[in-house]
Parts: C-alpha cells; sequence; structure tokens
C-alpha cells in the first residue's frame, strides 16, 4: 500500500508522462503535485516507487516513466475518468443510426478510432451454429482437393485440403455422398461425435479424408462466425512507441490478420460487467506488450453479442478513451435493439 504522498506523486508522474510523453524528473513533480517537498524528498520517495515496480528509470534520462504495474495502479485507484459533454454523446449517436447491423458495426469501429485517433475494434455478434447442408470435394491436382461447404443458411465456405496420395473423383462422390445423406442438417460437432462411431465401416483411406474434411470445415465455419470489424490501424503508425519497433509492429498487425487471438481477449469481456482494461502483457498476447486495450459489451435485446474495444499504447489517456469505449458501446447497444425490433 501507498502513503498518500506516495499515490499523489505518482499519479502526477503518470498524468505527466501521458500527456507529454517524457521521462518525469523531481522538478515537474514539485511543480505539478501540488505538495510542497522538497527535491530530496521527491527523489527519496520516486526511489521507493521505483523499487516496487511501479515506475522505471530509462537508461538516458534521470527522469521516471510508468511501468505496466504503475499504470494499472493509477488505472484502478488513481484516474479520475471525464464524462463526456452532452454534445458530444448526440454527436456519436448521430453516427450511429444506420438501419443495416453491419453498417453501425462499421461506424462503431470508425467513431472509437476517429475519437480516440488509436484502433478502433467490434467482434460482431456471434452466430448460431452453423449446420451443414451440403459438402462436396472437388480434386484440383494430385494431392490437393477443394472443400466446399454450403450451411443451411446459404453460407459458402472453401477450404483446400493437401491429403497424402490422390483422390479419384469416385472417390471424392463417395465421400461426399456419405457425408451429404448421413449428416445433412448437422453442424461440425454433431458431425464428429456421431462419425467416430460409425468411421469403421468406411475404408481407411477415406476415414483421413473425413478427418481432413471435418478439421477444415470446422475450422473455416469457427473463423467465419468470429469475424470483428477493426479502423484505424494506421494511426498506430504514427505512435512513436510503437513506430520505433518494427518487428513489434509488424507482429501486432499480424495478430490484426489472424483475428483469432484478439476476438478471444475480447470475448472475455463479454462475461464483464462494464469496461474491461488489459495493459501490456496482461493481454496474454505478446504483440500487444506494449498497448493497452480497452474494451466493453454491448447488447440486444439486454443479451450481449459482442464488445467494442480500442487499441493504443500503454501511454494513452485513459480518462478520455474510457467514456468513448463505454459510450459506444451503450449507443451500439441502443442501435441495434432498435433496429431488431422495427
Amino acid at each position: 500500500m501507498l502513503d498518500n504522498r506516495a499515490r499523489i506523486l505518482l499519479k502526477t508522474l503518470v498524468e505527466r508522462y501521458i500527456a507529454e510523453g517524457q521521462p518525469v524528473g523531481s522538478r515537474a513533480l514539485s511543480r505539478f503535485s501540488g505538495l510542497d517537498l522538497s527535491p530530496a524528498t521527491i527523489r527519496n520517495v520516486m526511489a521507493d516507487l521505483e523499487e516496487q515496480g511501479f515506475i522505471a528509470s530509462p537508461h538516458t534520462s534521470a527522469g521516471r516513466i510508468p511501468t505496466p504495474r504503475g499504470y494499472r495502479l493509477f488505472v484502478d485507484s488513481l484516474l479520475a475518468v471525464q464524462p463526456l459533454q452532452e454534445n458530444q454523446i448526440h454527436e456519436m449517436e448521430g453516427q450511429l443510426i444506420q438501419t443495416q447491423p453491419q453498417q453501425l458495426i462499421g461506424n462503431a469501429s470508425h467513431l472509437l478510432s476517429e475519437l480516440t485517433q488509436f484502433a478502433g475494434i467490434v467482434v460482431t455478434p456471434r452466430r448460431k451454429t452453423p449446420t451443414i447442408r451440403q459438402i462436396e470435394f472437388l480434386g484440383l491436382s494430385e494431392k490437393r482437393i477443394l472443400l466446399i461447404i454450403v450451411t443451411t443458411d446459404g453460407d459458402v465456405q472453401n477450404r483446400i485440403l493437401l491429403t497424402e496420395r490422390p483422390y479419384s473423383p469416385s472417390e471424392l462422390t463417395t465421400a461426399a455422398n456419405y457425408l451429404n445423406h448421413n449428416y445433412a442438417g448437422l453442424d461440425f460437432d454433431q458431425i464428429r461425435q456421431r462419425l467416430t462411431g460409425e468411421i469403421q465401416q468406411l475404408q481407411d483411406d477415406l476415414k483421413i479424408l473425413m478427418a481432413s474434411a471435418l478439421e477444415a470445415g470446422n475450422q473455416a465455419l469457427n473463423d467465419s462466425a468470429s469475424q470483428y470489424v477493426i479502423s484505424g490501424e494506421k494511426n498506430l503508425l504514427e505512435v512513436e512507441e510503437l513506430s520505433s519497433n518494427m518487428k513489434r509492429l509488424r507482429e501486432l498487425f499480424d495478430l490484426f490478420e489472424q483475428k483469432t487471438g484478439l476476438v478471444r481477449l475480447l470475448d472475455i469481456s463479454n462475461n464483464a460487467d462494464g469496461v474491461q482494461i488489459y495493459i501490456g502483457g496482461e493481454s496474454g498476447l505478446a504483440p500487444l506488450d506494449e498497448c493497452s486495450v480497452v474494451t466493453a459489451p454491448y447488447e440486444v435485446n439486454g443479451q450481449v453479442v459482442g464488445s467494442v474495444g480500442v487499441i493504443g499504447p500503454t501511454r494513452m489517456a485513459y480518462e478520455r478513451v474510457i467514456p468513448i469505449v463505454d459510450i459506444t458501446a451503450k449507443l451500439l447497444s441502443s442501435a441495434l435493439t432498435y433496429q431488431a425490433n422495427t
């Protein structure tokens, strides 16, 4: 536990660093903290905070910067959130009045990016687990097969299967007919459960093809059901702390492309109450070690269906970003609920 003096100095240091982006020295802390302390006393408190892991000293400066632990304490107990003004909320609301759900979600992502100048992200509502209407296999070359999946809601997904041996057209037709005749109307989990017991009657080579089709098909449908809309990724190129490390920046953009890890992180906030903040390594995703993610769930008719978020550097103005994310989630909930009931 920190005493009041240490908390005020830590709060001042974080605020100055967020505002200016430069390590904060004792003189600045004396000027902005409002405390009547000698430079020596301030240095002693700073040394204690550094020893406890709340701040760090860059090698090139006598000042200090916050660590992820320092940001966490600041966000949890020292931050004074700035509520949005009524006119700001009305302006945001005006950008979220489209009638098409996908357009609303795109607008919300753009709004988050525009207001924060970071990356704005919205995870789209999860669809019900799709069931299979038809499966087809099409030979492309000697050991490459195109798997075509048509779901009962009309979605079509394609995946390339790489096989250990070539399959004849008649074998591909036999495998497709078997799946369509016995498993149409089921989802891939149901097919897998039933096929495990029944597959013994098939030829060994067809078993391998079936297993590959199930794995690839399930992945294809999971990918299509776990989508998000992201806007403003290029804003992160303007953030000095991120742009100075091109390797980490490439990893970050790879993460945006892969989607799975980010969706999993944002899905966690679906079970949370209100805004959640992940600072640095708290996300569990290495490319986000120098970033913070601020998320909030959104609803349709009182049921949480997705989440919105902002991805930016740990040095972000949390007092501004938090209410922007919170209000965007609430406005999107209201707009989608209205659309669903009209």
